[in-house]
């Protein structure tokens, strides 16, 4: 049983990036699981880098601890949103070295599937991820129907993980 942590870039717990993660999270079953909502983070501490701040220095354990980790976000304008970027940006350069990744996306038109390869993959790689799992989108207009396709990313998610079951040791 591998440990995964779901960062989610969701600005509500409504919102299709959230919709979708509950989907992801009943696919991972019989692994242990743990959900950060960085929407739930201290703004303040968030966007002022304060490493002292109790919920702030959790996430990072939780980042740390993990052997997977799903990066998830709404795409805005060919981009990943402004709360998965400020999470990141606290993480020291080899936070997700020896993980696997696995980063996803949701948005409201196909033009926005650029955002994983071109956007969220090289911030993700800015923090030392090598092992990361071709990353997944999916339309807003079809994240309340769960497809076979998301069934699949997420088994080579997990399969990924098993084929390295030291990687998040090794770093």
């Amino acid at each position: 049983m591998a440990t995964i942590l779901i960062v989610s870039g969701s600005p509500s717990p409504e919102a299709p990036t959230a919709v979708l993660l509950r989907q992801v999270s009943d696919l991972l079953k019989g692994h242990e699981v743990h959900l950060l909502s960085v929407r739930d983070l201290p703004t303040v501490a968030l966007l002022s880098g304060d490493l002292l701040d109790p919920a702030i220095r959790n996430a990072i354990d939780l980042v740390d601890r993990a052997d997977g980790v799903i990066v998830a976000s709404p795409v805005y304008r060919a981009a990943y949103s402004g709360l998965v970027q400020s999470l990141l940006n606290l993480l020291r350069k080899t936070a997700l070295t020896g993980k696997v990744v696995l980063p996803l996306a949701n948005g409201g038109t196909q033009g926005h599937l650029v955002a994983i390869d071109y956007a969220l993959r090289p911030l993700l790689a800015a923090r030392g991820a090598t092992d990361v799992v071709p990353g997944h989108f999916v339309l807003d207009a079809d994240v309340s129907t769960p497809s076979p396709e998301l069934a699949g990313v997420v088994r080579r998610f997990a399969g990924a993980l098993k084929e390295n079951p030291g990687l998040a040791t090794a770093s």
